[in-house]
Order: C-alpha cells, then structure tokens, then sequence
C-alpha cells in the first residue's frame, strides 16, 4: 500500500450511504477504488477498515492503511455533492489526523462510478436538477438518442455542441419532441450587410420622360444594387448580369432598361421567367405600373393551346413569359417583332437538371431572333443565388453586376419532429409569428414549403389561424386571390411547393421548411437558399426566420440515399454550387433539334455559344436515326415533337401507342405515371 499510496496525486471522498467512497488517481487515470468504514470514538470519527474493490471481490485493508494513503496524497478532495452530514464526519474525521481537505464540485455520476471528476459552472451540466460532467452529460444523450434510434451523424454532433452551450441536457432532450426553444433551435444567423454603394439620384438618370417621371414619383434615390448596375451601363444598352440577394431590387434594373428603350422606340421588352405563377403576377404588376404607357401581353406555356383569354398580343411593348411560352413561340416560327430587351429573371434555373437545357437552348434562339432581326438587344440576367457568378457572366457574354447585401438579419433555426408532429410544430411557428408585430407595423407571416400539393392542403387545412394553399395547380383566379389576401395580411400563412422559391412576391417574415425535398429529390443548396431568402423584407420586417423541421431517419422515396436529418445539415453548412447546364443524349438531342428547327443550317452556331456543352455530331447522328431531321431541316415527325418539347424517349412512347391504336387518354396517363416513377 506504501508504494502504490506514494504514487497518488488525489485522493477523491464522496458519501456512498453511511460510508465514504475512496477513489485514488495519478495523471487523470484511477489507481484504485473502495469503500472506508467509519465508527464513532471518543476523539470523534475514525476509519474502521478499507475495503479496496478488486475486480468482482474486495481485498479488506487495515484502518491504519488508509492514514497512510491519506498522509502520502499530493491531495484531498471532498465531492460537494456530499451531504452536509457526512461531509461534516467526513472533515472531522480527517482533522483528527492533521490532514486538510478542498471541498469541490463534482459529477455524481463519475462520483457513483468511483471516478474523481471536477467540474465548474463553466463545464457543468444540468441533468435533472443535478450538475454532471460533459463526458456523462454527452453519454446520457447518446442513450435517449439510442433509444430514439432514428438521429446519427450531422444531427447527432448538432445535438452535442447545443448541449455544451446550453450546459442542460434535458432542454436538449426536449428538442426531440418538437420543442421551440429558439436559444435552443437557433442554428445560426445570417447578419444584415450593407456594401458601400453611393446612391444614383433618379433625377440624375436622364431616361425618356415617361419612366423618368414615373420612378421620380416613387423613389428620390437607387438601391445600392440599382445604382451599382446604372454606374455600370445598365441604361446604356450594357448586357448584364444582377446578382443580388431576395428583396434587394434587382428586378428594377431591368424595369428602368426594358422601359426607356420601349419609349424611346428602340424595340420591345421580354420579362422571362420560369413559372407560369411568376409570370402571372409580374403582368399583373406591369399592367398596373406601366400600363398607362404601354401595352403590356402574356405569353405562357398555356398560349401554346389558346391565348390565354386574348391577353398574348405579339406586338406589346412588353410581353411577360415564361421560357417555354417564349420558346414555344420561336419553336412554332411566330414573329415577336423588334425585340430591344431581354430581362431573364432567376437565370440560376440553367443549373436545373430538368430544365436547365431549356433555358440554355431558349437563350441562345432567342439570341438567333434577334441577330436574324438586325436589333440591336440588351440582355439583362437577374438572379438572387449563384456559386460561379464571374463563370456564368463570361459564358452568358455580360458584364457582371454582384451586390453582397442582405437587408434584414435571418436567423436559421433547427428542430427535430416526425410528420405528424411537424404540423403541430407549423400551428405553433404561425401563431407566433402572426401575433407579433414588426417595428414597422406588420403581422409576421409564414411560408411553408412541403414537398407535394397533396401536402399542401393537408397543412393548411391543418392550421389554427387562416392559410392558403399556393402551387401551380391552382388556377390563375384562386392564386391571385391568395396573393392579395396575403398582400392584405388576411392570411396567417401560404402553404406552397417550389412555385414560390422563384420568387413570386409574397412579404413573410418567416419561412418554415416541413420537407427539404421537391418531389423525391432533396433541395440543392442553391435550391434552399433561394428559398429561405424569402423571409424578411426591409420595408415590412425587423428580420427574417427560417425553421428547418427535420424527420430523422427520414426519405420521402426508396431511391433517396440520404435521411432528411443528414440533409438538413448538408444545406446549412453547405458552399453554393455552381450554375452548370449539363447535357445527357436526351438533353443535347431535344436542344439540336429545337435549334435545328429555328436556324437550319446555322444550328451548330446555337450549340456552341450554349452555356453548356452540346455533344452536336453525336445528337445530329441521333436526330437522323430517329428520323427527326432530313438533312439540317426538321421532319414533320420532328416538328411535332419539337413542337410539344418532347423529350425522344417521350415521342416514342407516343408514337407506340398511336400505332397501336390506343386511347389518347390511356397514353397520356401511363406517360404521366412513367413520370412520377
């Protein structure tokens, strides 16, 4: 015992019922344990005997053993969780032989185990209604997390850190039954910036008198963003590209460039953008804004069936569409006149694997029109969300405009609930924001984005205080209705797909994520940037909030290799990727054969200035074998499917079924089918 005693450098006391848990350690490591007897004397407490626990027994020592192992330890420590009691025995007991002793705060739950591990306010846990150390606090955790048995990984190192600032496990605990804690949810929080930008009076810009009045009616100065473009040509005729976040006025800035070359007779404005939504409400907004100077049409996927009650007007000065509105129109020879400016808004689209080639193919015949045409056209690309801006300004020939602003500060918040808590979650998110009122004045308002339109109405049926569903299969009456109820702050909250993440303009405060998959693909970074970008609006809100609502263990279809909560973490941590328009044989053959369609033998021209990059031998090899060309002219078997943006895998299907003498019906249902698998 002398020797090993020597070799202590504490000696650890902690009350184990009537007797006194011994615990000797050298360098952090624990030489050995036991349990000290006491007896009462006339001199006061005194050991009886040491039991020294020895693998599954106990090696009884002499009372005389343990004086000595007290005497040689470097020294003494008393667990403070000891009761005053025996804390007070266990300090007379050693005064009787001279020996002094630090009363400290300790785990219980090392003490339990026979292990000496202090901890401060800085390090100590609260676990119910006691302080543990990290090392059994992170321990506890991974057991109710075992017993879970649903979060791993990004999820379960989220859970460690919180509980390390928080320094109380059952507020984490708490977390995996939907608990909104927001010191507690709180992930991050994305600052409010301002570059230095000095603002371009409007009296200063020199436009044709019609837009000239109208923005000094509205605005003295430019949004930093809008000067930042106006310094850099963007009334001059400069191609551009704007990227700048949600809310920042970007959209302006082709506005002020389409308007004065309309007025000042220099050709016609195209506004594109990807959903038929956004282009509905952008017409509505020119037409109230501008139509008292100038025709303004619509041109969308439906124009291709009928004219959308007469509004498409070819000759407008401004016509408002979608890309496959405006493509079906090239697709189909119809004339759009002298075209002076090109707007495409949310141009990051060209990163999208369905239909990123469409826009890239739409750009570059569009470009054909115009050069075919002899105008002189300025092309203005707008986007909130793009990791290689300086790459996709040169591949686009523009000049890039990038303004790293973020109007209002967004806090990004995480919790933890499976699909049927998540809707009690969304009630409570919604009340909360609806009942607080911004400095500004304003209710706070939610979107939610879900992963289906099915999903959709359910939640919204859901919630206590008044909502909307809001997706593209709504009519263009019922969406405008929800539009202006949100507008008027009638509505708690829209429950949407991804028709909202492109930017149709609703003022929430908040954005809450009840899937982070479109359909059964998980949201890029991209995706889910632009998406949460629509919380917060400087002119309505103080700051924006973003709730991730994670399922663990979660996959919305069985070809989904990661779980939601791996995804969840991926997203907040993630770096932009780039807008990259990628082409498989499908892709290259569709766009060459639209390009073939438009320009004839100058179709190799519209492949090689594509963003991305065409295969064009190979795919014109296709197109011959298909039977879709003759030559470098289209077959009326291509034409009808170039016609009706038919991918070949598609037309033959199509083409089966016809010759098969098929129900049209029955085609189009096993197609749609084919689809959703």
């Amino acid at each position: 015992m002398s020797k090993q005693a020597a070799k202590v450098e504490t000696l650890f006391l902690h009350e184990h019922g009537e007797d006194v848990r011994v615990v000797a350690q050298r360098d952090g490591g624990r030489l050995f344990r036991g349990v000290l007897e006491l007896k009462e004397t006339d001199a006061g407490p005194r050991p009886r005997r040491l039991r020294i626990e020895d693998g599954s027994g106990e090696q009884l020592r002499s009372p005389d053993q343990f004086v000595e192992l007290a005497r040689r330890a470097t020294r003494i420590r008393i667990s403070q969780q000891t009761g005053a009691i025996a804390r007070e025995r266990i300090t007379e007991m050693l005064d009787g032989y001279q020996l002094s002793a630090k009363v400290v705060r300790t785990c219980r739950f090392c003490a339990s185990a026979g292990r000496y591990s202090p901890i401060t306010s800085e390090t100590a846990i609260e676990a119910d209604g006691e302080s543990i150390c990290p090392d059994c606090a992170s321990q506890e955790l991974d057991r109710q997390l075992a017993f879970d048995g649903s979060i791993t990984g990004d999820a379960r190192e989220r859970l460690e850190e919180l509980l390390l600032e928080v320094q109380d496990l059952d507020r984490i605990t708490n977390l995996l039954s939907g608990q909104l804690d927001p010191d507690l949810t709180k992930f991050d929080e994305i600052s409010a910036t301002t570059d230095e930008v000095d603002p371009v009076p409007v009296d200063s810009l020199g436009l044709h008198p019609g837009i000239q009045q109208h923005l000094e009616s509205r605005f003295d100065t430019l949004l930093p963003v809008q000067s930042l473009a106006v310094e850099h040509g963007a009334t001059d005729g400069e191609d551009q590209l704007v990227v700048s976040a949600t809310a920042t006025g970007k959209t302006l800035v082709g506005e002020m460039a389409g308007l004065d070359r309309v007025l000042n007779g220099q050709g016609k404005m195209l506004f594109l953008v990807p959903l038929v939504a956004l282009a509905n409400q952008k017409y509505d907004d020119f037409q109230d804004r501008y139509g008292d100077m100038v025709d303004v049409s619509l041109r969308v996927g439906a124009s291709r069936i009928a004219d959308e009650g007469g509004r498409f007007d070819p000759g407008a000065d401004i016509i408002v569409g979608t890309y496959e509105g405006i493509d079906h129109a090239l697709r189909t020879g119809k004339d759009l006149g002298n075209v002076g400016t090109v707007v495409i808004d949310e141009v990051h689209t060209l990163g999208e694997d369905e239909r990123g080639h469409r826009l890239d193919g739409l750009i570059s015949r569009l470009k054909y029109y115009c050069e075919e045409a002899a105008t002189d056209t300025q092309w203005i690309y707008l986007s909130a969300t793009v990791g290689n801006p300086g790459q996709l300004a040169e591949k686009l020939r523009a000049k890039l405009i990038e303004f790293e602003e973020r109007p209002v500060p967004i806090e990004r918040h995480v919790t933890f609930a499976d699909g049927r808590e998540k809707i009690e979650t969304e009630k409570k998110l919604v009340k909360r924001a609806f009942d607080t009122k911004s400095s500004k004045g304003y209710r706070g308002q939610t979107i939610i984005f879900t992963n289906s339109r099915r999903r959709c109405h359910q939640i919204s049926r859901k919630l206590n205080y008044s909502s909307a569903p809001y997706h593209a299969g709504l009519d263009n009456r019922k969406r405008k209705r929800v539009e202006r109820q949100f507008a008027d702050q009638e509505l708690a909250a829209v429950v949407t797909t991804a028709a909202l993440a492109a930017g149709v303009d609703f003022p929430a405060s908040q954005v809450i994520f009840d899937s982070l998959a479109m359909g059964i693909e998980w949201l890029t970074v991209q995706e889910f940037s632009q998406m949460l970008g629509r919380a917060g609006r400087p002119d309505y809100h103080d700051k924006g909030t973003v709730y991730v609502l994670v399922e663990p263990d979660c996959t919305y279809h069985n070809s989904m290799e990661m779980t939601e909560d791996e995804v969840a973490f991926k997203l907040l941590k993630g770096e932009m990727e780039p807008v990259v328009t990628r082409y498989d044989e499908g892709a290259a053959v569709e766009e060459t054969l639209a390009n073939v369609t438009v320009a004839g033998t100058a179709a190799k021209r519209l492949n090689d200035r594509m963003v991305g990059e065409v295969p064009t031998k190979h795919a014109v090899g296709k197109l011959l074998e298909y039977d879709f060309i003759d030559g470098l002219e289209p077959t009326p078997l291509g034409r009808a499917v170039t016609r009706h943006f038919l991918a070949p895998d598609e037309s033959f299907q199509l083409l089966d079924g016809i010759r098969k003498g098929r129900d049209p019906y029955d085609i189009v249902a096993e197609m749609e089918l084919r689809d959703e698998h």
